[in-house]
């Protein structure tokens, strides 16, 4: 029986320190690379009003980018390594701002930003849009395995959160709102945070 309840004990004590570390990680992160990180939003969802697409470093040091160009019926993906010519010549065949693409590309890479994606989901039966940011901090605690990402993500507007800091639907709801299957927690009234087994 002492064997369960320290076994318990240190589950409990897993758990905690690791969502404790994910909080501190996550909001260090954006705190520290505000300026960068909002500049990311922005840029991109002005871009992706132009043409969809997503963008991510596909290895970990950061030299080789995937590009993923949204049609009304086809998704192309392509990969380039960083300052490659070919990915001009692609951004003008799909009509993205060459200047634009690049220069976000750069802005990801200076903070380690891994990955950014326009995602659409329901509110009350609403379309609602946000953007979707994997992060790739310098920190990390021997509680959260490596194959766990962190994800920001931003909202044009204030959010709703219960006593846990946890996204609800609405200001006196109990029930908590998942966004692609992820539990998200605030940072600030518009930008949350979770720790995600998946990359994208």
């Amino acid at each position: 029986m002492n064997n369960l309840i320290r076994h318990t004990s240190w589950v409990v004590l897993a758990i905690f320190l690791s969502s404790c570390s994910a909080k501190n990680i996550s909001s260090s992160y954006y705190f520290e690379h505000q300026d960068q990180v909002e500049k990311i939003e922005e840029s991109y969802k002005a871009i992706y009003k132009r043409s969809p697409f997503t963008l991510a470093f596909a290895d970990k040091q950061f030299r080789i980018v995937t590009l993923d160009i949204l049609t009304d019926s086809m998704s192309y993906i392509y990969e380039f390594e960083v300052d490659e010519p070919r990915l001009n010549d692609t951004l003008l065949k799909y009509h993205l701002p060459v200047t634009g693409v690049n220069t976000l590309i750069h802005d990801m890479l200076a903070i380690h930003c891994t990955w950014v994606n326009n995602f659409d989901y329901y509110v009350d039966e609403k379309k609602r849009s946000t953007i979707f940011l994997s992060i790739k901090p310098t920190v990390s605690h021997p509680f959260l395995s490596d194959k766990r990402y962190y994800i920001l993500t931003f909202f044009n507007q204030p959010q709703y959160f219960d006593e846990q800091g946890r996204l609800v639907d609405k200001r006196k709801a109990k029930r908590i709102r998942k966004i692609n299957g992820e539990i998200f927690h605030r940072i600030t009234d518009k930008v949350c945070y979770t720790v995600s087994s998946q990359f994208r």
